[in-house]
């Protein structure tokens, strides 16, 4: 299986996160931090899923001068957060602060790696053009690609997009940027807020490096279970014929 599948501990308490991080054990081994738990817990949530043995995406979609990112970029670093995310629409000074604050940080152990947000999942294009100011007929994809080629000439390490655009990005880019996909629902599960979602197959297919997924997993009757059919529809996916490496 080479996509990284990721969960995210929406929540609003340490111990309502770690009870998901303990409940799904080897099941998973990499969890999003977003703005809601992180504001409420702070720091001590990421050191915490960290001496679990889990790794941390710490998703806190950095939008600010330089110097402030590079800053923050590299607290989380320091913090322990294996992957940062940072908005690409802060432009090319901003987006190199953000990779030279994660180059410098680098320990003994694995890099912090800086993703680009391209697009969020939660826009479609009439919702795009009205927050952006372009004009009605705005491609989604084509936005996404533009940024895609701002940061990877920028130094960052990925893209957060969703599964529609990924596509365009690889053949756009090519492997240049590692591409991080949120909005994974399960077949048959409602798509909540996110506009752009996709199945773990379908993103995978997409040429995914990570996945995210939120509550079709947390929200689950029973969150092993809705796991492991992540699991066996990631590895399925990358056995059939055709399939394409993406790390």
């Amino acid at each position: 299986m080479s996509v990284v599948p990721i969960v995210a501990l929406d929540v609003p308490t340490s111990a309502s996160a770690l009870a998901i991080v303990e409940e799904l054990g080897a099941r998973c081994r990499f969890y999003k931090i977003g703005g809601e738990l992180f504001t409420a817990e702070g720091p001590p949530i990421v050191r915490a899923v960290r001496e679990t043995g889990a790794e941390v995406f710490l998703d806190l979609k950095f939008h600010d001068i330089p110097n402030t990112v590079r800053s923050a970029v590299a607290s989380a670093a320091r913090l322990g957060a294996r992957l940062v995310t940072v908005h690409a629409s802060g432009g090319r000074a901003m987006l190199r602060a953000a990779a030279a604050a994660a180059a410098t940080t680098a320990g003994t152990g694995a890099r912090c790696r800086v993703l680009a947000v391209s697009v969020l999942t939660s826009l479609d294009a009439s919702a795009l053009a009205e927050a952006w100011g372009r004009p009605a007929t705005v491609q989604v994809d084509q936005e996404v690609v533009r940024l895609a080629r701002l940061a990877q000439s920028s130094g960052i390490d990925g893209l957060v997009c969703s599964a529609m655009e990924a596509a365009a990005v690889r053949r756009a880019l090519g492997g240049g940027l590692e591409l991080l996909i949120p909005g994974i629902r399960l077949a048959g599960s409602g798509s909540d807020d996110q506009i752009r979602v996709a199945t773990p197959a379908a993103a995978a297919a997409a040429g995914a490096t990570y996945i995210v997924i939120g509550r079709a997993i947390t929200e689950a009757p029973d969150r092993r279970t809705a796991m492991d059919a992540v699991l066996d529809e990631l590895n399925s996916s990358s056995s059939a014929p055709g399939s394409a490496a993406t790390n």
